[in-house]
């Protein structure tokens, strides 16, 4: 198992679903990350709903830096989705180290796989255990559009 990076200073994990500011998410997502642009409020809310949720917070503010969820049957299966870290904390090593503490979050489960989509941030998952998939011909997608 890759060892997962510790948090920096002055912030803290947490998979507590109650700390998440959705104001604060729902923003980030909406109007800020590129697979998101635009999603409604009512959306979001009914993603998160269905989702573990999981977030980075300064330790001394509360304030949240991060955020991310998964979709999970709980036995086998989990999809890592919306995975954001505020501009104003990249590059600290917040995002690698938070991606870390949600695989291990997820390893009692005894899940087979993780899977999940980006467009530029594959060095950071990478250094958490993340690879190409071996066989992208044997999986599929369906739009609904």
């Amino acid at each position: 198992m890759i060892e997962t990076p510790t948090l920096p200073e002055g912030y803290e994990f947490s998979a507590d679903t109650a700390r998440v500011d959705v104001d604060r998410v729902h923003g980030w997502l909406s109007a800020d990350a590129y697979w998101a642009i635009g999603r409604p409020r009512e959306q979001h809310e009914r993603a998160m709903a269905s989702s573990l949720n999981f977030g980075v917070y300064e330790t001394a503010s509360g304030e949240q830096v991060a955020y991310a969820r998964v979709v999970t049957d709980h036995a086998l299966f989990a999809w890592l989705a919306d995975v954001y870290v505020d501009p104003s904390v990249r590059g600290k090593g917040v995002g690698t180290a938070f991606v870390g503490r949600i695989r291990d979050h997820l390893k009692p489960y005894g899940l087979r796989r993780m899977l999940l989509a980006t467009e530029d941030a594959h060095g950071v998952y990478e250094k958490v255990g993340f690879r190409p998939l071996d066989r992208p011909d044997q999986w599929m997608i369906h739009l609904f559009e």
